[in-house]
């Protein structure tokens, strides 16, 4: 037996002792065990929640060979799409099983299917509009970049397989494949463990200390980069730990790539890089010498830079011959910092990831804004969650993300904003999220949009609209406008004191704030498209540009108590 198949197995029946009797309720043990599989494979690889993983599920009946499928937000005419698929062996804990040839094959199948609207499929209604929604991008012009996760228990694909996937004729730069199994799981569950190694530099180096922190600042040769991070890989990237599957790679490392490519231009790599920051326990060197220091380092992590690193050792890896980058460099910031330096270490984080807002709610856990609503929360018998990694799930609980998210969409009254940029939730959006923002506002927006999110995945009716996979930001936000007029409350005015009021109003009235939010979004959508049919493409559309907003605020029953505030 495989000692980290045997961990995955362990986790697994965690899993369906947890959702047994909910998501993954109905199916037979085998069926269960596959299910959660792919649920662990897909919280490790993409590091959300079990809850959040739950809600990516599309396995069944006419799935395409996908079994969960994540959308990522367009960003600069491009976006990104992760697909998985699971194969489980659960009698055979052997970890020695290739992954199924045939699984590889639809799973090529599927993408040269999906991503091309021109092609009908049938699918199941788990998929569908999620697969709508992405053919809608593509029609408005938008790339994919695809991600397609294989995940076993076993061995990875075998030469035939391969040979599926480099005859597809899909573009490395846009389909990639990854294989993903209990190994990698466990490094991924493990990548905490620090990293003490020693790497060398070339030329002279600046080493200053500054309050008691050490500083240096110098350049390595590629070389050494792509050794390290083939030693330790995702260990060094702790606080990066999303880009460690290539997840987010787009056009940074596509440039990277291309500069390394090019012999003309690799030996200038060191100025057309941000280069890498470093943070660790320790570092030592010889001081007596001047220049080319082999540095012995302790604790040490990358906290910007994670692409560069990546996208060079894979390059390195293939061309094979490093006497091709003898002269080629990389910019490297190295801070030894104190273990109680916590708070600054995530401040230079902030600082130097500040394009890159995926790990933004990270960053700002610790300001003002979040104690506040901790606080808040905490009186009203909540517990908030500032950052992601902090545990503990239920209906007493609320993270800060769903708290932007339902702000924006129902107090801010920018739903389709809400839904189609939440990597800017943390980051450009973040001050006209939180600012002013008090607890009870946050709370009520949270259990407004809950309540929605849980029509929609258990429709009232018998045949739902079929916008009604886009439309609950539109909903919750109708919602929460029809509560404010009952209630002959500003926004502003909401507080810990007539929270309990509120959310009991709420409480009896929501099926009938919901029946007219729904009628008044029926008659919105039929203004717009009249009465000739409309696809689910066309819906993911009107629905992602807020094609409906204008016609909604002219035809409310009564002025919005904030519309002029």
């Amino acid at each position: 037996m495989n000692v980290n198949a045997s961990i995955v197995d362990q986790r697994i029946s965690g899993i369906i002792e947890e959702y047994g009797e909910s998501i993954l309720a109905g199916m037979d043990l085998n069926a269960k065990k596959s299910a959660a599989f792919v649920l662990f494979c897909m919280s490790t690889a993409l590091d959300i929640t079990m809850e959040e993983a739950c809600e990516l599920l599309t396995e069944g009946g006419n799935d395409a060979g996908v079994d969960g499928l994540h959308i990522g937000e367009a960003d600069d005419g491009e976006f990104t799409v992760t697909l998985f698929q699971g194969k489980y062996k659960i009698k055979n804990l052997d970890g020695e099983a290739n992954f199924p040839e045939n699984g590889v094959q639809k799973a090529v199948n599927t993408v040269a299917t999906l991503f091309d609207p021109l092609k009908e499929v049938e699918l199941n209604e788990k998929i569908k509009p999620r697969i709508e929604e992405i053919r809608s991008l593509i029609r408005d012009g938008y790339i994919p970049n695809v991600r397609f996760i294989l995940c076993n228990n076993g061995a990875k694909w075998n030469a035939q397989a391969q040979n599926w996937i480099d005859q597809s004729g899909f573009r490395d730069d846009q389909v990639e494949w990854i294989h993903f199994n209990h190994d990698r799981i466990v490094a991924v569950m493990q990548r905490k463990k620090a990293v003490d190694d020693s790497f060398r530099l070339t030329g002279k180096a600046l080493v200053e200390d500054f309050d008691y922190r050490r500083v240096l600042v110098g350049k390595a040769p590629v070389a050494e980069i792509a050794e390290l991070f083939t030693r330790h890989g995702d260990l060094l990237l702790e606080r990066n730990i999303r880009r460690y599957l290539g997840l987010h790679a787009s056009r940074v490392n596509s440039a990277i790539h291309g500069t390394l490519v090019d012999k003309e231009k690799r030996g200038n790599f060191y100025f057309f890089n941000n280069g890498i920051t470093m943070i660790c326990k320790k570092f030592r060197h010889n001081a007596l010498q001047g220049e080319s220091y082999q540095l012995k380092v302790e604790g040490m992590q990358i906290i910007n830079g994670g692409q560069t690193c990546k996208t060079i050792q894979q390059m390195l890896a293939k061309n094979g011959d490093l006497s091709d980058y003898e002269d080629v460099h990389v910019l490297v910031r190295l801070y030894e910092l104190a273990d109680n330096d916590k708070d600054f270490v995530r401040d230079i984080t902030y600082a130097t990831n500040s394009q890159n807002p995926v790990d933004m709610r990270d960053l700002r856990s610790n300001d003002e804004y979040q104690r506040q609503l901790e606080l808040g929360m905490d009186e009203l018998g909540y517990t908030y969650k500032r950052q992601r990694e902090e545990g503990g799930y239920g209906s007493k609980v609320v993270t800060s993300a769903a708290v932007a998210e339902s702000v924006l969409a129902i107090w801010r009254l920018d739903p389709h904003m809400a839904k189609f940029r939440r990597k800017e939730h943390f980051g450009s959006l973040y001050e006209y999220i939180f600012k002013d923002l008090h607890a009870a506002e946050a709370l009520l927006a949270v259990v407004i949009f809950r309540y929605v999110e849980n029509q929609r995945k258990n429709p009232r009716t018998d045949i739902p609209p079929d916008f009604l996979p886009y439309a609950s930001h539109y909903l919750a936000m109708l919602i929460g406008f029809f509560l404010l007029i009952e209630t002959h409350l500003k926004l502003d005015e909401i507080t810990h004191i007539n929270y309990p009021g509120m959310a009991d109003i709420f409480e009896k009235q929501k099926g009938q704030y919901y029946s007219r939010a729904l009628q008044l979004l029926s008659k919105a959508v039929q203004n717009l498209y009249g009465n000739r049919p409309v696809s689910l493409q066309q819906l993911a559309a009107t629905f992602r540009r807020g094609d409906l907003l204008d016609w909604i605020s002219k035809h409310l029953p009564s002025k919005h108590p904030d519309a002029d505030s």
